[in-house]
């Protein structure tokens, strides 16, 4: 019985947050990837007012519930989210991404992780027994105002006016503006809602938790997998869904043996939520483009080349101007960039969006290190690229059948899980292991080798776009269903496009880890992956030249970080993701529509000068002719 109580107020917790995701995604069509970001922050804001400046914490709770969480609510859809209306998938889910980031790093620059919090107490003291088990009257609360707001939100939408307007905005915005109703109000009210939900739900979990940036955050996302089971619209398979996920989650930490639970126990929720969306596939093929940004002619053999050249010059000058300290950061900068030249491949060209990109370079940089020996052996490197790609093609094979959201909620589940199940095991919790650089010792000699290798993968990988196969991942990111019905192997191709990047990823990781000379777990957290995704996506991700520009980027905003804002990169990196919407193609991406515009005016004004110049030959050749009939007559 007392695994059965903790069980339902778990699921209670989790059916509220789930609740809240299936809102916004019901009503405005959005999967918001920051919905537990943003329940963070106002449980952060809950606690500024109460802990920090003394409110009443009735006061304070409802301020926020009422006012704050709604306003934030209303604002992220006013700026964020009203521009993504009709956008493609991609860009969707780079926004909501990037603003989990945003709030994660306003969050820490905020509140100083390094402060102990701690909510005021509701209704402390108080308990009751029941069926032989001791229930506080805190827990009985989270049970009924869990239960109310899934009744209150069931008759919302089903009964009233307001809520079915909401759900007819997402079927046909065009349509619902006919018959009178505002779509983008019943959007923003819809999103206003949810972040009031996200608010209730982080208030009511801090308590029982660590109050602390990150740990909410996921504990509030590990409620999506209640949100799965519901198809992100069903209410009443997500409540049921949310208190089998509690209720296996209690038992199995009241019943798994000791030595499993440091491992097993903080991931379960995430290992839940993965194995909901691989048994219950809820993803069919669908006709929906999720390109970040619009095709851009690939490169050729010769530019691409000097291209390559000129970089690896370019770094060695660089490396022989920076301190050491500053060469560590700018080093480390150009290492990420080989892991970003994998998502290049696997989310710019095939738009199969993953979040687990650090966790193959965390298995290559593992292989280096233990098998590599003291002097980098071949055999490490080689093995640091084909283990990698092995767990590639392994969880291809897992996720097959996902894409868009689904493929992007198992990636990130499966770099989660993989920090406890494998790092944290492998290396220990707060470990370290020792990786060999391959064939130069001296630090500014291994930052030309790896921008040699950066080079190399970078020319590799236009190659690719240029054959066959990176025609038919660009042929699978247009459209599944028309790949299927020309008899393409989707199958085969997403398979090959996870293995290959995979592989990449494992090679950038065995250059990190012998850029570091120690790697840890935090090296390869989940974050990690989030942020190299959004910073490529910035840049822009379906061009090798936005990895170029995202590994320079990575590599000095840390020596900007260091002299100005605390989480800078987060903040800027975040930012730029949220302006996604309104420019998709990205830094590179502009660069080239504005080098297409300056190319397109040149040729038209070269055609004006050519015209003018033909009627002038003309208009000499009329007048020549005018005098020799003159002169005829």
């Amino acid at each position: 019985m007392p695994y059965v109580v903790v069980g339902i107020i778990l699921g209670c917790l989790y059916a509220l947050t789930a609740c809240g995701l299936v809102v916004t995604y019901q009503t405005s069509g959005i999967f918001n990837f920051a919905h537990g970001a943003i329940g963070m922050f106002m449980a952060f804001t809950y606690w500024q007012l109460s802990g920090g400046w003394g409110l009443p914490w009735p006061v304070a709770l409802l301020l926020v519930l009422l006012v704050l969480a709604p306003l934030l609510g209303a604002a992220i859809e006013r700026l964020a989210i009203r521009p993504l209306y009709g956008a493609s998938l991609g860009v969707t889910l780079a926004v909501t991404l990037g603003l989990l980031l945003f709030l994660l790093g306003l969050a820490d620059a905020i509140w100083k992780p390094t402060i102990t919090r701690r909510l005021p107490e509701i209704l402390p003291g108080h308990q009751v027994k029941l069926f032989g088990v001791v229930v506080t009257y805190y827990e009985i609360l989270v049970l009924v105002i869990s239960v109310a707001a899934a009744a209150g939100l069931r008759l919302l939408f089903t009964r009233t006016r307001a809520g079915i307007t909401m759900r007819a905005v997402v079927d046909d915005r065009d349509l619902t503006s006919r018959s009178g109703a505002n779509p983008a109000r019943s959007a923003q009210l819809s999103w206003a809602l949810g972040a009031s939900i996200a608010a209730l739900a982080s208030i009511l979990i801090a308590p029982l938790q660590n109050f602390d940036q990150f740990n909410l955050t996921i504990l509030v996302i590990t409620g999506y997998a209640a949100a799965v089971v519901g198809r992100l619209k069903h209410l009443p398979l997500t409540v049921a869904g949310a208190m089998a996920l509690g209720l296996l989650q209690s038992f199995a930490v009241g019943k798994l043996p000791n030595r499993w639970l440091s491992d097993v126990a903080p991931v379960l929720p995430m290992a839940l939520l993965f194995g909901a969306l691989v048994v219950l596939r809820p993803a069919r093929l669908e006709a929906v483009r999720l390109k970040l940004g619009r095709d851009r002619q690939t490169m050729g053999v010769r530019p691409s080349m000097v291209l390559a050249v000129a970089f690896v010059l370019g770094s060695w000058v660089v490396g022989q101007m920076l301190s050491p300290g500053n060469l560590l950061t700018f080093g480390h900068g150009i290492v990420l960039g080989i892991v970003m030249l994998s998502l290049v491949l696997l989310t710019g060209y095939g738009g199969q969006v993953a979040l687990c990109q650090m966790t193959f370079a965390g298995f290559g940089a593992y292989f280096m290190g233990k098998y590599g020996g003291s002097g980098g052996s071949l055999f490490g490197l080689a093995g640091a690229v084909l283990f990698p790609a092995a767990a590639g093609t392994l969880l291809a094979l897992l996720v097959l059948r996902l894409r868009g959201i689904y493929l992007a909620l198992s990636t990130l589940a499966f770099a989660y899980a993989m920090e406890s199940l494998f790092f944290n095991h492998q290396l220990g919790y707060g470990g370290s292991l020792r990786v060999s650089r391959f064939v130069a010792h001296s630090q500014r000699a291994f930052l030309v080798e790896v921008s040699i290798v950066f080079a190399l993968v970078a020319l590799a990988v236009l190659a690719i776009k240029r054959g066959a196969f990176g025609r038919r991942l660009s042929a699978m990111n247009d459209s599944s269903i028309a790949c299927v019905s020309l008899g393409m192997d989707v199958t085969g191709t997403k398979v090959a496009a996870f293995t290959i990047a995979a592989g990449i990823a494992g090679l950038g990781g065995a250059m990190y880890g012998g850029w570091q000379g120690i790697v840890g777990p935090n090296d390869f957290a989940m974050l990690t992956s989030l942020l190299l995704l959004l910073t490529l996506a910035v840049a822009g991700i379906n061009v090798v030249l936005g990895a170029t520009f995202a590994a320079l980027y990575l590599a000095i905003a840390p020596i900007i970080e260091r002299h100005t804002l605390a989480n800078f990169t987060y903040l800027t990196v975040g930012l730029g993701s949220i302006l996604l919407g309104r420019f998709p193609d990205g830094v590179a991406g502009g660069l080239s529509t504005a080098a297409d515009r300056v190319r397109s005016l040149r040729r038209r004004e070269n055609r004006r000068l050519d015209s003018v110049v033909a009627g002038d030959a003309v208009t000499a050749g009329f007048g020549e002719e005018v005098d020799v009939v003159g002169l005829a007559r």
